[in-house]
């Protein structure tokens, strides 16, 4: 399963080494939020979260180390057809220009640098993942104690810088091993929550430098990690992805002829390899495949649930009857202008709210004032029910 992102030459895009370096965050991120939406439902899984830095690292750990000692690639840099290149350079004479220059030769990879390719891509983000979450509970600490007043917590630069030993309150003898460790632990999560900052902000210059820098074709290398391993990465040939075919098959003869033991022991070990096979084999695409699809079911399933979920629209009611005309009542002119009280064009016409028929406002005030209902339709009614009307002119 191969993605190419364009370009020509065995020089890969910055586009390519670009999306090869953020995919292992990206599928991170993706395998947490899938951990925590099945814990939910199954509460052991729990535990995977409260270790989600070993158990990334050990995943990424087997996954890159296999990608490695078969293809010569990281487990993303594989999905893009990328291989990993050893980089030695020799000085060349060109006597017809009478100049000199460097020749850059590629090679395969040596087993110091598959080692030392898994301690960048693995060992060193772990460290840098643990750090990162102690310099954010010494922060969180400090602002607490800003906020709240709580002391001997948190960090401060001008207690570390001067020395000034924490405040531990006294203890027995027998708890003095555990007050040096705690002692111990607090200077060292006070130097890491110091440091880490310039630490962190010159992995991030150094990273941006070399980033621009190949993208403006000034240098082979996309990091500082892979120039001090003397590794440059390129796009695998037709040949090459042809001649890792043979190797692993040359790898994995070669495991199976190593089985020792009696013949159903043999049997056994070769039924586990060749499932372990098949699960290296199929990592790349399963794992790619296996976050699409529940992203896609989790849009699928709450698209659905908001439909159940969202309020029915339901269209509005019908007016209410216009109320009925009392036989006992003053009957309504023909002239609708009219005022049903005096049969003159109404005066400051005004509403009885009860049953909405317009009146001269004096005449209507009089009526309800002594009978306490609407003159037409008898409903019961008092002054305040009384509306006035302005018209726009």
């Amino acid at each position: 399963m191969l993605f190419q992102v364009g370009g020509d030459g065995t020089r890969p895009t910055f586009f390519e080494m670009a999306a090869a370096q953020q995919l292992p965050a990206s599928l991170r991120a993706a395998l947490t939020y899938s951990l925590g939406v099945f814990a939910l439902r199954r509460s052991f899984l729990h535990k995977i979260l409260d270790y989600e830095d070993e158990f990334y690292a050990a995943l990424m750990l087997i996954l890159e180390g296999h990608s490695l000692r078969t293809t010569d690639a990281s487990f993303a840099e594989s999905l893009y057809g990328l291989r990993r290149k050893s980089v030695r350079l020799r000085l060349r004479k060109d006597s017809a220009m009478k100049g000199s220059g460097e020749e850059v030769q590629h090679s395969g990879l040596e087993k110091r640098q598959r080692i030392l390719s898994v301690v960048f891509l693995v060992v060193l983000p772990y460290f840098k993942s643990k750090l990162h979450a102690i310099y954010n509970k010494e922060r969180e600490a400090r602002l607490r104690e800003s906020l709240w007043g709580m002391e001997d917590q948190g960090f401060d630069e001008a207690d570390f810088f001067t020395g000034e030993e924490p405040v531990v309150p006294r203890v027995d003898s027998g708890n003095q091993e555990l007050s040096v460790r705690v002692q111990l632990a607090t200077k060292i999560k006070k130097f890491i929550a110091v440091c880490y900052p310039w630490i962190h902000a010159s992995s991030e210059g150094l990273s941006f430098s070399y980033q621009l820098l190949y993208l403006l074709d000034a240098t082979g290398f996309y990091s500082l990690g892979l120039q001090a391993l003397g590794i440059q990465v390129c796009r695998a040939t037709g040949q090459e992805l042809m001649d890792t075919s043979s190797r692993i098959s040359k790898i994995r003869n070669h495991e199976r002829e190593r089985l020792r033991g009696p013949p159903w022991l043999k049997t056994v070990q070769g039924a586990l390899l060749t499932c372990s096979y098949a699960v290296l084999d199929y990592a790349q695409t399963g794992l790619i495949a296996a976050v699409f699809i529940f992203k896609m079911m989790e849009w699928w399933y709450q698209s659905a649930e908001e439909r159940l979920t969202a309020p029915t629209v339901y269209p509005p009611p019908p007016p209410p009857p216009a109320p009925k005309v009392a036989k006992e009542g003053i009957p309504l002119p023909p002239d609708s202008s009219l005022c049903a009280l005096c049969l003159q064009k109404r005066a400051n016409p005004s509403v009885v709210t009860v049953s909405g028929f317009v009146f001269c406002y004096s005449c209507v005030f009089k009526y309800v004032t002594k009978y306490k209902r609407c003159p037409v339709t008898l409903i019961p009614a008092s002054v305040d029910q009384i509306r006035r009307l302005f018209h726009d002119t």
